[in-house]
């Protein structure tokens, strides 16, 4: 098993942002859920280890700490 990989490790990462975002222009909110879902699935797939799609999916559903103050 490969471990999920989390500092930076995306090259282009300024185009590939901005494809995300033009992705969901012109869709209404459903939409645009099916179209993460989509590429979600797809990229799950293109990893092809659970282990990690599970570790990913447990790092984005973590909340932040609070801030300090």
């Amino acid at each position: 098993m490969s471990e999920l990989i989390r500092k930076p490790n995306l090259d282009h990462v300024d185009d590939v942002y901005q494809q995300l975002l033009q992705m969901h222009e012109g869709l209404d909110e459903a939409q645009s859920l099916k179209v993460c879902a989509r590429l979600i699935l797809a990229l799950a797939n293109h990893i092809g280890d659970s282990e990690v799609v599970l570790s990913a999916i447990e790092l984005a559903r973590a909340r932040p700490a609070p801030a300090a103050g």
